[in-house]
């Protein structure tokens, strides 16, 4: 019942957000909570840390930049051509970091995520430090004017939609479950007879392609490829993100992403302080809201039903 409701509330709020914020701010924001949906379903479903997740999100926003602005691509094929990307980086990291549990999985992730930067970085195509500029918004379907601010917003929610969706989906399927079980108990899952690595390298590719679905979609909203996108402190971010809404749970990364974009963005007149005063705000969320805002909220809810 009460996703049902934070659904409803979270409907009214995306249809009705250009009619009193900026849209491109709320774009930025629907991509970041995209992101931390996709980070989640891996943290929070499959029990998997990672620490590089920054890789697909940023690779992915370069190759949709590139495809889109060199080989002439439309935004939904250069979108789609860069989730692609990013599920092929995806399975092969993947593949590798799985043979690793704890901190060991998390430190893969980052030393394979720092290859994806330092490409980034060098390669001729991406603009290095300056980043990938001039990316063509186009047009949708050949029709759809996507340089008009709020066709472009309900092309976003649109993708946000479909990708939070077939999260919802998958966290509530067979497959879902058997993630849950691994994070719960590994050992007891495998004497289940459970192919566990093939569950977590679907989980992790799943996870990859939607975070890179965020990535490339950011890409064509801001007509640039940043640099930033792909270094390791977007990956702490998200992971912050997820941390403060509510880990395991299906909104709250949402939540998450909308508070600390939001933050970030009224913050940014402090400077180099705003890490300052995020990094002390994830403090307090931590030691008062132990499981996230919206995971609080809802162990509230249970608790008063009995």
């Amino acid at each position: 019942m009460t996703n049902r409701i934070l659904f409803i509330l979270m409907m009214v709020a995306g249809l009705t957000a250009p009619l009193y914020a900026y849209p491109v701010f709320v774009m930025d924001l629907l991509c970041f909570a995209l992101f931390a949906c996709a980070f989640n379903l891996l943290l929070g479903y499959a029990g998997l840390l990672s620490f590089g997740h920054a890789a697909f999100f940023g690779g992915a926003a370069y190759i949709t930049g590139y495809v889109t602005k060199e080989w002439g691509f439309t935004p939904l094929l250069g979108i789609l051509a860069g989730a692609g990307f990013a599920t092929v980086i995806g399975a092969a990291f993947g593949f590798l970091a799985i043979r690793r549990q704890g901190i060991y999985f998390a430190m893969v992730t980052l030393a394979l995520a720092q290859i994806i930067y330092f490409l980034a970085l060098q390669m001729p195509f991406t603009g290095g430090e300056n980043g990938l500029q001039g990316i063509p918004r186009g047009h949708l379907f050949g029709v759809i004017d996507l340089t008009d601010s709020l066709a472009m917003y309900y092309f976003v929610f649109a993708i946000f939609l479909i990708g939070f969706g077939l999260i919802y989906r998958t966290i509530n399927s067979p497959f879902g479950e058997v993630l849950q079980a691994i994070r719960e108990n590994e050992s007891r899952a495998l004497s289940l007879g459970y192919d566990v690595d093939r569950f977590k390298l679907l989980a992790f590719v799943i996870s990859a392609t939607l975070a890179g679905l965020a990535g490339a979609t950011k890409a064509i909203i801001f007509q640039f490829a940043a640099l930033t996108n792909a270094h390791w402190q977007t990956s702490g971010e998200v992971i912050l993100m997820t941390l403060v809404g509510g880990l395991g749970t299906i909104f709250g990364p949402v939540l998450g992403a909308i508070t600390v974009g939001a933050l970030s963005h009224e913050l940014s007149a402090f400077g180099s302080w705003v890490q300052v005063i995020l990094g002390t705000i994830f403090v307090i969320c931590v030691m008062v809201f132990r499981r996230g805002v919206v995971g609080e909220i809802q162990h509230y809810l249970a608790r008063k039903k009995h």
